[in-house]
């Protein structure tokens, strides 16, 4: 993990990447086929970093709260790794996609294996692995109760009018499900396994708790012991490389840094030893990452030379 030679101050960066950001004119466009997210104002920018020392630096909308999305899949997947281990390999891949997150292409070809636990198909596998004959409601409150300990905040919570704003929008998300059970890549019913996936993307956080969510795959003091140091480098490992769908390798150019990206417009990063980083802005580009967060995202990389390379 390489950092800067010289003292960061991290309110001046903060600051000046906040500036930076709102004098630019195109924000991208919010999720469209999410009737809840596709009303939010683009124009939001919110940061939050919390440093080795634990003191949380915010800058804008980092107090808002916002529909996570996908970055809930990076505590499914530590859910579920905790739970069955390295069996749910035999199910899901580790590679990156080179597709869309929704994309049926590489399922078909690969005779419903998802490529990775990023993509829609393989997160749908994830849920599935972590429901194993319970209910949805204990899922559910497994990774709610994991994103709270993290973060050490009570106060978050699953916006259900997101959720059935997806229900009745998912059509793809069902299309994967039933191609998955069809290839046996399912244990329970698609209808139990969607519903469970559409109220996990619909947890509600702001950009300050998600950087808090975020300390422990930061290495940082206070955090570590929640997970252990190998599932903390292979979960960096699979954000690096799959975290951003196929505007992955784009974003490891730009930031360098392990990253997880939601159509919400949030972004969890980390810098190894050095911070938790979350920033949001709901407006997306062509990949579906957040545009704002990811000109951010290169911005602060630059300012203060982490990298993991």
């Amino acid at each position: 993990m390489q950092g800067a030679s010289f003292p960061i101050d991290l309110n001046t960066i903060l600051f000046g990447i906040h500036e930076e950001i709102h004098a630019q004119d195109d924000w991208g466009m919010p999720a469209q086929y999410i009737p809840q997210l596709a009303c939010v104002d683009p124009a939001q920018f919110g940061m939050a970093i919390v440093d080795a020392s634990g003191k949380c630096i915010t800058v804008g909308d980092a107090d808002v709260p916002f529909s996570i999305q996908s970055v809930s899949k990076v505590f499914a997947l530590i859910s579920t790794l905790g739970r069955i281990g390295d069996q749910l390999w035999k199910r899901v891949g580790r590679e990156p996609s080179g597709a869309s997150f929704d994309s049926m292409v590489l399922l078909e070809s690969e005779n419903g294996r998802p490529r990775n636990p990023f993509v829609n198909a393989g997160a749908l596998v994830v849920t599935d692995a972590l429901l194993s004959g319970r209910e949805p409601k204990q899922a559910l409150a497994e990774v709610l109760g994991l994103i709270r300990t993290l973060a050490e905040d009570d106060d978050i919570h699953i916006d259900a009018s997101v959720a059935r704003s997806e229900q009745t929008t998912g059509a793809r998300n069902k299309a994967l499900a039933h191609y998955l059970d069809s290839h046996d890549n399912l244990t329970e019913e698609p209808d139990k396994v969607l519903g469970t996936y559409f109220h996990q993307c619909a947890i509600e956080m702001t950009a300050r708790q998600l950087a808090m969510a975020g300390r422990a795959l930061a290495g940082l003091p206070g955090a570590r012991g929640l997970m252990s140091k190998e599932r903390i480098r292979r979960v960096n490992a699979l954000m690096m490389t799959c975290g951003h769908y196929d505007g992955s390798g784009q974003f490891a150019f730009r930031v360098g840094l392990p990253g997880k990206s939601g159509v919400g417009g949030g972004i969890l990063m980390v810098a190894p030893g050095q911070a938790s980083i979350a920033v949001w802005s709901p407006g997306l580009d062509s990949y579906g990452n957040s545009k704002a967060g990811t000109d951010a995202a290169a911005l602060l990389s630059k300012a203060t030379g982490w990298s993991v390379f």
